[in-house]
């Protein structure tokens, strides 16, 4: 059993049909027979249509319901024109629902659609497994390890001569999170929409999808570096793109290390959600959430935390094999009694 996944061959058992190799699968290779496949589209192409696809989706389905949801409050297009920030201030419920509707019906679900047109087995194609819970806590144990080392980057990143085009729309966006963070949303509500909504939809699609895909493309290691530095970029803040692509590999690092996308779904979950906690901490006792993100982490915590960092990356390999060489023992013994029951 490999470590590798790769798409193979296997026309002469099978004339019509490729099979993605998956080293998770246990020696069940993942059929490629979907619509995507038979038409020829090579994984590069499906790549590239499918972020453009989503991507507009996405935008388009979130503006469309915010319009819609506006208007049943009675928010007219002159309101909007006059005074957009007070509007979008006052309806920030309204601005959270219509993204997460759109990240469901614009990134999650053409993402699971698009799977099906490669392969009947969608779910084994996005990782869609369950996972062993040693690798969970060593992953979210890692996440606590790159948090300052993704700040301090972020620091870094915020200090190169920016035009100042960037800058003045990043604190356009940052003005409206710090107005959303200061509503008197229930925890349960704020949590469900701002950090689980994003986390199992942009994973399904980058780590899922788009991981996939660009593997096929482009080798393990340049899907994981493609999917993670395409997740720093989508976020749309050009300053912070190298340090939300540093999360974003090791995102995708997770989902190809355990063989699942439930590792990186916490991990993202469990990152957006003290994004949360700390922007709502600088906005009541602190003053702003800007502070929170120019506040330069010393040295003497960025370097023993990538230390940390790298070797709960060491333990989060070799846990996997171990893992991975227990789960093919037991698939072996269960293959050989259900043999034996079929034969008495």
């Amino acid at each position: 059993m490999t470590d590798s996944d790769n798409t193979t061959d296997l026309s002469n058992s099978h004339p019509t049909e490729n099979y993605l190799t998956d080293s998770w699968s246990f020696g069940r290779p993942i059929p490629l027979a979907g619509r995507l496949e038979k038409s020829g589209f090579p994984p590069w192409l499906t790549v590239f249509v499918g972020l453009i696809f989503a991507f507009v989706l996405f935008q388009g389905i979130s503006l469309v319901v915010t319009f819609i949801l506006l208007f049943i409050n009675d928010v007219s297009l002159t309101d909007l024109t006059t005074d957009l920030n007070v509007i979008l201030e006052e309806n920030a419920r309204e601005l959270m629902i219509a993204n997460t509707i759109g990240q469901v019906f614009g990134l999650l679900i053409p993402a699971i659609l698009f799977a099906r047109l490669h392969s009947k087995n969608h779910s084994d194609f996005l990782r869609l497994r369950s996972t062993d819970i040693r690798l969970v806590v060593l992953s979210v144990i890692g996440l606590l390890a790159l948090v300052p080392v993704v700040h301090w980057i972020g620091v870094v990143s915020e200090s190169l001569p920016w035009p100042q085009s960037i800058r003045d729309f990043e604190q356009t966006q940052m003005d409206l999170i710090e107005r959303i963070l200061l509503q008197d949303f229930s925890v349960t509500f704020a949590l469900s929409m701002m950090a689980l909504t994003p986390a199992i939809c942009e994973e399904i699609l980058f780590r899922g999808y788009i991981q996939r895909q660009a593997e096929r493309s482009m080798g393990i290691w340049g899907g994981i570096l493609f999917s993670g530095l395409i997740f720093g970029l989508y976020h749309l803040r050009p300053t912070q793109a190298i340090p939300l692509g540093f999360l974003g590999v090791y995102l995708a690092y997770l989902t190809w290390r355990s063989g699942s996308i439930i590792p990186a779904i916490i991990v993202h979950f469990a990152n957006n959600a003290f994004a949360i906690a700390l922007g709502r901490y600088a906005q009541t006792e602190a003053g702003s959430a800007l502070d929170v993100e120019s506040f330069q982490v010393p040295l003497s915590v960025v370097i023993p935390a990538a230390l940390i960092l790298a070797i709960v990356t060491f333990g989060l390999d070799r846990t996997a094999k171990l893992v991975l060489k227990e789960k093919s023992i037991n698939q072996d013994l269960s293959d050989v009694s259900r043999e034996r029951r079929q034969t008495d």
